[in-house]
């Protein structure tokens, strides 16, 4: 019976946001199970994440498993140092005691520490160094890694989702299970990766749409006719770091069925590039358009407020969609969830039935953000716990601390505690507030909510109100970004840019 040793150690890093991840944040997880050590891991089995999904599997495979510890975070700023030197060295620690016949790790692929631009290919190069070179190392990625070279170099396989939302966490898991399964009976492979030369904004990125819906079908069609293993990460727009981007890379048993595999998909990608930008609406045109959409369908309409997406890095506090729904009365609508811990505090305090004045949200320190001052009813409280029942995270248990359901006019707002990603209807059911019952309803996220509204949606609209996750790779201030890449389909590269704008007017 070969040994697997397992761990997990993921964040997805927008180094504009204004937040960073520090150790107790991966302890609690967010909207992530908590930090679990050892044994306890096993239980993930039936979960929808990656370990998840290579336990099930390469248990029934018959390998012996040797956990080691699985964290994650909410996205935000940087990894903090300290924290991310304390989880490496206790996943290091738990590599030399195990003396396995292999690795398989849950990473994410567009972590940044503090210290490190590369946060995986740092994780991946200690672990290369640790078990040795014919130690086989196996790594599951987000759908929006940046792959960078190291990545790739220090392990052997990576996988990659192959949609977005992020349904096929545990299968994703799976297949690592079964190519690591390949390897230790003795496959090998030969490997390449491509580039991609502009950046995709994540509302983009929706499997859901095309051209992201073709391009996964066509990689699972050049797999079962070539044989190789594909990945296509579209990449995460907002990690300053020369190699943030989009890749195609794939494993065949040799060179001319790998490239048979890349070829096609890379093509598919490049030719469709005008297809991938995307086209957004203002605040108040996005609520205008809602309110009209759910008038003439008698159904639910959902907007995406997808500037402060807490799963790519913002903090969930913003006021800009709020104060649009406010500014046009909107009836039977609904916004969640605004992070403010000082106002579910004031809440707590009125009670259930009272009215209080405060100032919600605004700590953003985004240009355009201000907080929403006004006389609030404290409709509801909760302890801010629930079971995800929806497709993406089902069968995970959140906890966003004390949260309470505010009423202004026609519309409940949903306050909590800590932060999480509103890609379950249960973060608004919770407080009572039914999502299928309402005219308009408005979610901090950029896609992963689709998984779970878009059932119930008779439209879905995409807002930029202000916030720290620019939906708009050009709009953001690169420093590091490899020059000669597009900050945007069809759009121009940042030596461009900065040519343009030193040439003289006129």
């Amino acid at each position: 019976m070969t040994k697997i040793a397992v761990a997990g150690f993921q964040h997805e890093t927008n180094t504009f946001a204004p937040s960073m991840a520090r150790y107790e944040h991966f302890v609690n997880g967010g909207g992530f199970p908590a930090m679990t050590r050892g044994n306890a891991m096993l239980n993930f089995r039936d979960i929808n994440i990656p370990a998840g999904g290579f336990i099930h599997t390469a248990e029934g495979l018959g390998h012996e498993l040797v956990p080691i510890i699985w964290t994650a975070a909410t996205p935000s700023a940087h990894v903090e140092q300290a924290t991310f030197e304390r989880i490496c060295d206790e996943i290091i620690a738990g590599l030399q005691a195990a003396q396995a016949d292999a690795v398989y790790l849950d990473l994410h692929g567009a972590m940044v520490a503090e210290h490190f631009d590369d946060g995986e290919g740092e994780i991946l190069r200690r672990v290369r160094a640790a078990v040795g070179p014919n130690v086989p190392v196996v790594a599951s990625l987000d759908l929006h890694a940046n792959v960078t070279q190291a990545m790739f170099e220090h392990a052997d396989v990576l996988c990659a989702f192959r949609t977005y939302p992020h349904v096929d966490m545990a299968r994703t898991g799976s297949r690592c299970a079964q190519i690591l399964d390949e390897m230790l009976r003795g496959a090998r492979y030969v490997k390449a990766l491509k580039r991609l030369p502009f950046l995709i904004s994540i509302n983009g990125q929706c499997t859901f749409l095309d051209p992201a819906q073709s391009a996964y079908a066509l990689l699972d069609s050049l797999e079962q006719e070539t044989g190789a293993h594909l990945s296509f990460t579209p990449g995460f727009p907002a990690a300053d770091f020369a190699e943030c981007g989009g890749a195609v890379w794939g494993y065949a048993r040799d060179e001319a069925a790998l490239q048979d595999a890349i070829v096609p998909l890379l093509d598919f990608v490049l030719d469709h590039e005008a297809d991938w930008a995307v086209d957004f609406l203002s605040p108040d045109e996005a609520v205008a358009k809602a309110m009209a959409l759910a008038a003439e369908h008698q159904q639910t309409v959902v907007i995406a407020d997808t500037q402060d997406n807490p799963g790519a890095g913002g903090d969930s506090n913003t006021t800009g969609m709020l104060k649009a729904l406010h500014a046009a009365q909107a009836q039977n609508a609904a916004i969640g969830l605004i992070t403010d811990p000082q106002v579910v505090q004031l809440a707590l305090q009125a009670g259930v039935g009272n009215r209080f004045t405060a100032a919600l949200g605004g700590q953003s320190g985004v240009a355009g953000d201000t907080a929403l001052t006004a006389e609030f009813v404290v409709e509801a409280v909760c302890d801010g716990k629930c079971r995800y029942d929806g497709p993406m995270m089902h069968g995970v248990e959140a906890d966003v601390g004390s949260t309470v359901r505010l009423g202004l006019g026609g519309i409940q707002i949903v306050v909590s505690s800590g932060k999480a990603q509103m890609l379950d209807r249960n973060l608004f059911k919770m407080a009572g507030v039914i999502p299928e019952e309402k005219a308009v309803v408005v979610v901090k996220s950029s896609v992963h909510f689709r998984a779970d509204f878009q059932p119930i949606a008779a439209a879905v609209l995409v807002a930029k109100a202000p916030g720290p996750m620019m939906a708009d790779p050009a709009d953001l201030p690169w420093q590091k970004l490899n020059p000669h890449i597009k900050t945007s389909p069809m759009g121009m590269t940042l030596a461009h840019r900065v040519e343009a704008a030193c040439k003289p007017k006129g």
